[in-house]
């Protein structure tokens, strides 16, 4: 149960990769896999067995996530925006509690200077990314002049979008905006191109091994400002997540009854995400 459990976050994680302003690292967090996650690749050979056992399952829902559900996730929220949005930001808000939890391990749980700190700055942080992302255009591309420097580009940028994957709160789709290729990602997803899945892939993999080791480091010699820091990085996602003001208060004129539904989704996942937690 737990490996099929598993399995069904790697999905959501895969479709984190691929919904834009949506990090892939918040569901690792939601679904309190985040450290454990850390530690399983960092101590990988130190317990192969066990570590394969866990990893993958998650693994493999991931993958299928990306290449198989993605395009049902992005249907979702073209056809039920509203609803998915809040179901996500439900899951996201019900899971703040456990988080303080796992960052005051054997520590006060009073809440202090030190405490606050990381988690506003981190939490500015992330709704400055928010904010770049709205004046980035999806359609840009930026080209290469020749097919080496092509692939190093691709290898540069999966390396580079590997910290929205390991860094809860941080979108891969504004590093992708940045560097000028979201739009070649998701299509290259779409169409399954491998000359530009493969170099990325392997991008992804170094800053992956690159980036996991530091968090594994700093969780390790400050564990409790690290994990602050996630938690500001996890609540500002919540903005990104919010549907429309214009376009939620319009549909709620054209049908009242969808504040309470919307109501109701948000307690259940909230719900939800308590369960998962315990």
């Amino acid at each position: 149960m737990k490996h099929l459990t598993n399995f069904f976050i790697g999905i959501l994680i895969g479709c984190g990769a691929i919904l834009p302003g949506v990090s892939s690292g918040v569901f690792c967090v939601i679904f309190g896999i985040y450290e454990k996650l850390i530690n399983c690749i960092c101590n990988f050979f130190k317990d192969i067995k066990n570590n394969i056992s866990f990893l993958l399952p998650i693994a493999s829902g991931t993958l299928i996530g990306i290449i198989l559900f993605g395009n049902i996730i992005k249907y979702l929220f073209s056809q039920y925006e509203i609803f998915c949005r809040i179901a996500f930001v439900g899951l996201i808000i019900g899971t703040v509690p456990a988080l303080f939890k796992q960052a005051s391990l054997n520590a006060s749980s009073n809440i202090t200077i030190k405490k606050v700190i990381p988690i506003v700055f981190s939490f500015l942080i992330g709704i400055t990314l928010i904010l770049i992302e709205k004046f980035l255009p999806l359609n840009y591309t930026l080209e290469a002049t020749d097919n080496i420097s092509s692939y190093l580009y691709l290898i540069l940028s999966g390396f580079l979008m590997s910290i929205g994957i390991v860094v809860p709160g941080i979108s891969n789709t504004v590093i992708l905006m940045c560097l000028g290729i979201y739009s070649k990602y998701i299509s290259a997803i779409a169409s399954i191109n491998l000359q530009i899945l493969i170099p990325m892939g392997i991008g992804i993999l170094l800053g992956g091994f690159v980036f996991i080791k530091l968090i594994k480091y700093f969780l390790e010699k400050y564990h409790e400002t690290t994990f602050y820091s996630i938690i500001g990085f996890t609540m500002g996602s919540v903005f990104v997540l919010l549907p429309n003001y214009n376009l939620f208060v319009n549909s709620i004129n054209k049908n009242p009854a969808l504040l309470l539904q919307c109501l109701l989704i948000f307690i259940i996942s909230i719900i939800v995400s308590f369960k998962l937690e315990k």
